[in-house]
């Protein structure tokens, strides 16, 4: 059996009876982690720009777009939330392949639940299969695909989308491998895009893609049979070298989930540390921000590959420079959606830390640590090496963490009592009936839905 078919006979054959209960339970921190995201994102001007443009072109209005009141088709309603969960950075990641694994998935599984009846379990078990299909793949070609220049949450999440879908409309194990071969050529996504609207794009156009690979599918629209492991297919195109054993390798048996994480910092995971280190010391110290003559980072080379913008000229590059993140960790000492604004952008205390931050690549330091140097003008230096960075897998975020996230942003779109009954139904989510109810409750109760019609 090809890689491509083992995938696809797994995710048709899978009952959510024989998925740990753990791994349900991690489920639900996931979905739940992505619709705070998703609400506080929904008044971001990337999806208002989004809404007003492409709303023309809808079909049908039978989809919400979470934390809107337009409702548009549901191919379009998942590109919308798509965008919206993402544009913050602050959804959860994978960190050994750098995924943002959830995005793609729900926001499909969201726009689709919304126009048609699925169950809370059904929901649960479909957002698995996506999150393990595409989180596999890219264990697979990672991390040569990434050093390419792929924009890897896209590239692998658009099979994610796919296969959750595909599981929801019930396809063949020969509809779910078309299905994936037109995953397949559709994956797209580029490094070069980070810092601009067209990040989140590509995660929500992966998910409308492989949204549109499983209704083809499921109108068996063939597709090439070998998409993953063929000799012109995903892997062997898009990564120098790559791992095919990664994807079937303990499917079944063991899942992506358990090693999931959620971000406490609104921005790219691998600056987490220094924010984290930064921070530590704005409380234990306070020192003012013009007593600081020189702050020296040794840092992952990572870091410097991702996040080594310094001449920032719009608040979504200060998600992705190292400077930043020392500058709001030493000033502030967080970092949150209020950090990574345009007022932010211009704070004249953070301008001026940024502008004395130097950050070099060291090979000893891995991807969870950083090093920090703090001199003072007075000539004291304040150090602090961080072992293991907040909300990383060896510091995860607990759900009363999570809460307290979801709620920050989600007050941004909706009154705080809608919030709280969000919050709740969502935590409850497998025992819905209808999961389209959460989706539903996003909607903003004051607005009157108009297909087009930004609102906020």
């Amino acid at each position: 059996m090809s890689v491509t078919e083992a995938l696809a006979t797994y995710v048709v054959d899978s009952r959510l009876e024989a998925i740990p209960r753990e791994t349900q339970d991690e489920a639900k921190r996931a979905i739940f982690n992505y619709l705070g995201c998703a609400l506080g994102g929904s008044i971001e001007p990337a999806l208002d720009v989004a809404i007003r443009t492409l709303a023309p072109y809808s079909g049908n209005a039978t989809a919400c777009v979470l934390g809107r009141a337009e409702r548009f088709d549901a191919l379009h309603a998942t590109l919308m939330n798509g965008i919206g969960s993402h544009v913050h950075e602050y959804d959860d990641t994978l960190p050994k392949n750098i995924i943002h694994p959830s995005v793609p998935v729900a926001s499909a599984l969201f726009a689709h639940a919304s126009a048609n009846p699925v169950s809370g379990r059904d929901f649960v078990h479909a957002f698995i299969l996506g999150f393990e299909v595409e989180s596999r793949i890219g264990n697979a070609v990672y991390p040569a695909h990434y050093a390419a220049g792929w924009h890897i949450t896209s590239t692998t999440g658009v099979f994610g989308a796919a296969a959750a879908i595909g599981k929801l409309l019930g396809l063949s194990t020969k509809q779910m491998v078309w299905a994936f071969g037109l995953a397949a050529t559709q994956a797209a996504g580029l490094r070069e895009m980070f810092g601009s609207m067209a990040k989140s794009f590509q995660p929500g156009r992966a998910a409308q893609n492989g949204y549109t690979a499983a209704l083809l599918g499921r109108a068996d629209f063939t597709a090439g049979e070998h998409s993953i492991e063929g000799p012109r297919g995903f892997a062997a195109v898009t990564a120098a070298q790559y791992d095919l054993d990664k994807i079937t390798s303990g499917l079944g048996k063991t899942f992506e989930l358990r090693d999931n994480a959620y971000k406490p910092y609104a921005c790219g995971l691998v600056v987490h540390p220094t924010i984290d280190g930064c921070s530590q010391l704005h409380r234990e110290f306070h020192p003012a921000p013009d007593s600081i003559a020189g702050v020296r980072l040794r840092v992952a080379p990572l870091v410097l590959d991702l996040c080594n913008k310094s001449n920032l000229k719009r608040a979504l590059e200060s998600k992705y420079s190292i400077y930043h993140a020392a500058a709001i960790g030493l000033v502030r000492g967080k970092g949150g959606l209020q950090e990574f604004n345009e007022d932010a952008l211009r704070d004249p205390d953070l301008e001026r830390v940024r502008a004395v931050t130097t950050a070099v690549g060291d090979t000893a330091i891995t991807e969870d640590q950083v090093h920090i140097e703090v001199v003072l003008r007075d000539g004291r230096t304040l150090t602090k090496f961080v072992e293991q960075s907040l909300g990383n897998l060896h510091r995860p975020l607990t759900n009363e963490q999570l809460t307290e996230k979801f709620v920050d942003q989600a007050v941004l779109a909706l009154p705080r009592a809608q919030v709280d009954a969000v919050v709740d139904q969502c935590w409850r989510i497998d025992a819905l009936k209808d999961a389209g109810d959460l989706a539903r409750a996003t909607v903003p109760r004051t607005a009157t839905a108009r297909v087009g019609r930004v609102t906020h």
